[in-house]
Formats: structure tokens, C-alpha cells, sequence
């Protein structure tokens, strides 16, 4: 049962070409994720952008670049103007860097006020930051916290409740210049202490919530840990924003978060901010019954799915035994049948063709959808 906590609302973006995103309130959660490598002038061209936009008309927010130095903030504040995308600065340690990204249409910035400088020297970001009206992400991580707190868990004080005090200090910082416009994130790499400390701060803060377990390793144990963690929370109407954290690609990390989320709502109907629009894919795993290769027809296909802006079901089956029956009520399906390829509509065949036809008579079918 949902228990939906409603958070402050922060507006990211919504300036130069940059879309508008709302976080918090009864906004829908929104799925971030963070660039791979880090960016250089010489890396923006074309491809890069048409990468970019991919990702958001596949679900994605938010996107995180890590800004390292002055000339990563040079980049990633070009980019920022040539793409629709919120752009966010991840900026640890020198306080410069995060001034020069408000230079430019970087729509949020995450920082650590406890190792971004003297308390002076946040108060300049802060100040910047409310005159360009950007949005600032406190992150908390376990592996960085501050020497005291750090020292008080190896004598045996509680992981979470060091995060939930780290994060508590960080928010007094920001609250004595006044400054709303913030997000908080608390991240372990451990699933019982993010549940902790996540559920803990929410009680004692209206701040949205930014969810994500760090450090959660490639695909599969990945997903396995986030979605352990995330639907906890999320079916308890805690969170309002999250990010998958894999060792995999940046689509693989927007596609995980928006399974995650389908998978909260499911748990928690009533929350309004779980919303799971989009194309949903059912797919069998593969036997050695299967007459059709689902694994390299999802590979081809998985993306343009997860882009598309239509709320159906799409079924990928191997074989007549989990074809039209068991997947009799998805709007569109394909699946083997011996030599052949069977494509579905609501569990009734509309085509019967050959493997070697089946990507194209497929696209001629979810066309006409």
C-alpha cells in the first residue's frame, strides 16, 4: 500500500530550447542517467545530439555529465545549448567549475557543499544559481562522506543514519542562505541502508528525493539491486526522481528505470506519480522450442520500442506454445511457428510470413496500431 509522500516542486530547464522538467509535488517520477565518458569539445557533433534526443524521447529527464575541470565545463555548457535535453554538471571540489557552468544553459548542478570549498565559497553558488533560477542536487554518497561521520560507522554507528545526517548538514547549509531549489540524494551501494536512509530523511524533509543505489554493478545484478531497492521506495511513495546505476550503457540504464517504475505502480496503483506510459514489452526467454530468434529481434528493435509515445503492449514470443494464446492481449505480437513467422493482434493472427520478412511486415503492423 502507497503511504504517497507529496515534496516540495523544483522546475529544471524550461529556459533557451531546453525542455521544461518538474520534480516533486505530484509530478511524475523522472528517470535520470549519467554520460559514460567524459566530454570534450572535439566529442560534439551530430551523432552525439541525435544520441542525446534519443534518449528523451525514450523517457529520459534528466542527463548527467560529470565536469571534472574547466575544460569538461566548456563542453558540456556547449552542449547544453544544442540539445533539448536538461543537461546537469556533477561537480565535486572546486567551486570555480560549478560558476562557470551557470554561464551557460546547464539546467541543474549537483554538488557536495561538503567538499565543494569553504562555506563561502557555496554561499557564491548558491547566490549564482538563485540569480539563473538553476537547481542545485545535494549528493550524499556512502563512500564519501565527511571524516567524522565516516569515522563514527567503523566505531559502529548505523550507515544510514550517517547519510541521513550528512544529507541533514548539507540542507542546514543551504537553508541559512535561503536557497529552496534543491535536490537531496542519499546512495549506497547496499540495499538495506538506501531503503534506511531514504525513508528516514522523507519524514523529516519536504526536499524531493532522488533515488539510485551507487556503485550497483554491470546489467544484470545491477538492475537486480536497483529494482530491489526502488520499488521498495517507490511503492511507498517515496522518491521523485531516480537513476539506475549500471555498468552498461546509458539506454539500458533510461529502459531499466522505466521497468522499475512500471513495476512500482503495479504495487501501488493509487500513486500518481508512478505513471508507466509508453510501450510495454513481453517477451519468452527462448527454448529449445523456438522457431523465432526473440534475443537479435529485441536487440533491433528494443530501442525504437521504448521510443515510441503510444501506450500499448508488444509481445516478442519464440514459438506457438507462447505465442498468440498466452500473449492473446497484446496489441501487437510476433512469435514462430515452425518455418514460419505468426504476427498477432490481440491474439489473432494477421500475418503469416517468412523469418527472413518479419522486421518488415512487423513495422508495417505497428504502423497501422
Amino acid at each position: 500500500m502507497s503511504m504517497e509522500r507529496i515534496s516540495n516542486t523544483v522546475k529544471i530547464g524550461g529556459f533557451s530550447r531546453i525542455r521544461p522538467v518538474q520534480i516533486g509535488g505530484n509530478s511524475p517520477v523522472v528517470i535520470q542517467t549519467m554520460w559514460k565518458d567524459r566530454l570534450s569539445l572535439q566529442d560534439i557533433d551530430d551523432n552525439l545530439v541525435k544520441r542525446i534526443e534519443a534518449l528523451g524521447a525514450m523517457g529520459c529527464g534528466l542527463l548527467r555529465f560529470a565536469v571534472p575541470d574547466i575544460q569538461s565545463a566548456e563542453a558540456v555548457g556547449s552542449l547544453a545549448g544544442m540539445v533539448s535535453m536538461p543537461l546537469v554538471a556533477d561537480i565535486h571540489f572546486d567551486y570555480k567549475i560549478a560558476l562557470r557552468c551557470m554561464d551557460f544553459p546547464i539546467a541543474k548542478i549537483r554538488i557536495n557543499p561538503g567538499n565543494i570549498g569553504s562555506k563561502e565559497k557555496t554561499a557564491e553558488v548558491l547566490k549564482k544559481a538563485a540569480d539563473r533560477n538553476i537547481p542545485i542536487r545535494i549528493g550524499v554518497n556512502a563512500g564519501s562522506l565527511p571524516q567524522d561521520l565516516r569515522k563514527r560507522v567503523e566505531e559502529g554507528m548505523d550507515a544510514a543514519m550517517a547519510l541521513v545526517q550528512s544529507a541533514e548538514r548539507e540542507l542546514e547549509v543551504f537553508e541559512e542562505f535561503g536557497f529552496c531549489a534543491c535536490v537531496v540524494s542519499m546512495k549506497a551501494s547496499g540495499i538495506a541502508d538506501t531503503i534506511k536512509a531514504n525513508r528516514i530523511l522523507s519524514q523529516r524533509t519536504a526536499f524531493p528525493l532522488h533515488l539510485g543505489v551507487t556503485e550497483a554493478g554491470p546489467l544484470t545484478a545491477g538492475v537486480a539491486r536497483n529494482t530491489t531497492a526502488l520499488v521498495t521506495l517507490l511503492a511507498q511513495g517515496i522518491g521523485d526522481t531516480i537513476r539506475v546505476s549500471l555498468s552498461d550503457t546509458v539506454e539500458n540504464e533510461v529502459i531499466a528505470g522505466r521497468e522499475i517504475i512500471r513495476a512500482a505502480a503495479e504495487l501501488a496503483e493509487e500513486n500518481v506519480k508512478l505513471k508507466s506510459a509508453g510501450v510495454n514489452i513481453i517477451s519468452c526467454p527462448r527454448c529449445g522450442r523456438h522457431g523465432f530468434d526473440t534475443h537479435g529481434f529485441l536487440n533491433r528493435w528494443m530501442t525504437r520500442l521504448y521510443s515510441l509515445n503510444r501506450d500499448i503492449t508488444v509481445a516478442v514470443m519464440g514459438c506457438e506454445v507462447n505465442g498468440p494464446v498466452e500473449a492473446k492481449d497484446a496489441d501487437l505480437g510476433i512469435t514462430g511457428a515452425g518455418d514460419k513467422v505468426l504476427i498477432f493482434r490481440n491474439g489473432k493472427i494477421v500475418k503469416t510470413i517468412g523469418a527472413q520478412n518479419a522486421d518488415k511486415a512487423f513495422e508495417e503492423e505497428l504502423k497501422n496500431i
